[in-house]
């Protein structure tokens, strides 16, 4: 995405993004990388172009531990245009159909309550979601329509509201807190259509996901007109992603062992996420699951990463 070439150095931390418009997450990440200079990113999921908000960007020993970001809760809020159906679930498709609205705030409680559960979604064509080996996107661009099976997702809350005199149409604002794997384009169209005129999602921004909300983002404006020592300071540390783990702490013997993968025995409770560090340090060592006293690794930091998030080397007595 840059011209010049700049030189490249280990980068540890998670970056919150504000996702601009019109970019895609690899953008957004491709510019984030750039601008801190560093060696080895990822991100935590896709937000499409036409969103906006919260994108946990990981950098170098981070992005060992971005998968507990894609099975996170998230939250949005979105704007559904009412009276209009498109091919791609959003502004971007072709119209469908257009319906009149006749739409009360009685129907929108309604509808509310009917959403507001487990439900089953089936996934839009117009997604990265892979058939076959092929985006699903592919088939759509394609003209072609393909079976997908349908599935299961949880709203834990919505809010809406009725905006009657919505420019060009009626609309709903909508608030939500779901699980991971729910597209907000097909709640938008399967709301449509329960209202009974139908819908399609004119805009959207994720405002949560996980522990990390819109308060702590930056936008990339913003981090673009940083000092490189400013941006650096931005990162949160790499274990933030553990939010949701237990922690285990081990002597320098142990911590060895433990970063050699060799199980360690103590008196621990059985659990399924650990975040491991090493006692006399807090040095992250990487995270493991306990089963009958056995603390088991699961995901390791190198010694290098170690030595380059702590920034110094400290000799633990045995």
């Amino acid at each position: 995405m840059q011209s010049s070439r700049v030189a490249r150095h280990p980068v540890h931390g998670v970056l919150l993004l504000d996702k601009p418009l019109g970019w895609s997450s690899n953008d957004a990440l491709q510019k984030a990388k750039w601008l801190l200079q560093a060696a080895k990113a990822g991100h935590t999921g896709t937000l499409d172009p036409l969103a906006t908000g919260v994108l946990p960007l990981c950098f170098g020993a981070a992005t060992k531990f971005s998968q507990g970001q894609l099975d996170a809760d998230k939250s949005y809020a979105a704007t559904l245009s009412l009276g209009v159906t498109t091919t791609t679930g959003d502004t971007e498709g072709d119209i469908l159909l257009r319906q009149p609205v006749a739409v009360t705030a009685d129907d929108v409680v309604r509808v509310t309550r009917l959403f507001t559960r487990a439900i089953s979604q089936i996934p839009p064509m117009y997604s990265a979601l892979k058939k076959d080996g092929r985006a699903l996107y592919d088939y759509a661009r394609a003209g072609l329509v393909v079976d997908r099976a349908p599935r299961q997702i949880e709203i834990y809350a919505l809010q809406m509201v009725l905006m009657p005199d919505y420019p060009e149409h009626p609309a709903i604002q909508l608030t939500v807190k779901c699980s991971k794997g729910t597209y907000i384009r097909t709640l938008a169209e399967d709301i449509g259509q329960a209202l009974g005129c139908g819908a399609h999602l004119r805009s959207l921004r994720r405002t949560a996901t996980g522990p990390y909300a819109l308060n702590g983002c930056i936008t990339l404006a913003d981090l673009t007109a940083m000092t490189e020592g400013e941006r650096l300071a931005r990162l949160l540390p790499v274990d933030s992603l553990l939010y949701d783990h237990a922690t285990v702490r081990l002597d320098a013997a142990d911590a060895d062992r433990f970063l050699n993968g060799l199980p360690r025995k103590g008196n621990w409770a059985d659990a399924d996420r650990i975040a491991v560090y090493r006692d006399c340090t807090g040095s992250l060592l990487g995270t493991a699951h306990v089963s009958d006293g056995q603390l088991i690794p699961r995901r390791l930091l190198s010694l290098a990463d170690i030595t380059q998030i702590t920034e110094v080397v400290t000799s633990c007595p045995h």
